[in-house]
């Protein structure tokens, strides 16, 4: 299992995900990407701007997800609840099995490299949002220790579910890496 960047050329494999994901919904009864999102010009953008990521297996590619350090405006207002953390944050969008790979626990590892991609940043919360009747992925976040937060709405007026990590492993990271010359300062991080 391997992650990477995803590059132009995985439009078309990350798009047959996302259909096949809308399809699992909408069998389901979940009502999350029902409304044409996400779509191929969303998904060039998540390319462009280098935060879409593809797990492969044996060179197929088996997932995808979006890692973002951008700030999410939305975020900013959240209800029947509270954010763990108020600081910098990664944000994780549009995790994808293909059908062929689902139950190998891909979400959880797809969760587990972006963590490692926030270690290398230095960031240690990870923020996320999911459709309230998406339990599937409710039950995935809280196997990998986010939190419920509660509740932010999309722009589209869509109520979706908050949650939040906050990752030790990437504080200490930090500090190993400022213990080991990488700062002027022999001091100590403030945390």
């Amino acid at each position: 299992m391997r992650l990477r960047k995803s590059e132009a050329a995985d439009i078309d494999a990350i798009m047959n995900i996302i259909e096949q994901a809308q399809a699992n919904f909408r069998s389901a009864g979940i009502g999350q990407w029902q409304d044409g999102y996400p779509n191929r010009d969303i998904i060039r953008q998540d390319i462009e701007s280098e935060e879409s990521y593809v797990l492969t297996m044996d060179g197929v590619i088996a997932a995808t997800g979006v890692v973002s350090f951008q700030k999410e405006d939305v975020y900013d207002r959240i209800y029947d609840g509270r954010w763990l953390s108020d600081g910098q944050y990664a944000v994780i969008h549009r995790v994808a099995v293909a059908d062929g790979y689902r139950g190998r626990r891909l979400s959880s590892a797809f969760i587990e490299l972006a963590e490692r991609l926030c270690s290398e940043r230095g960031v240690r919360s990870i923020k996320v949002d999911t459709h309230e009747d998406n339990l599937p992925m409710q039950t995935v976040l809280k196997n990998n220790g986010f939190q419920y937060c509660g509740i932010i709405f999309l722009e589209s007026g869509a109520k979706r579910l908050a949650f939040e990590k906050i990752s030790y492993s990437s504080l200490f990271f930090s500090i190993r890496s400022r213990m080991n010359g990488k700062t002027s300062s022999g001091s100590m991080p403030k945390t």
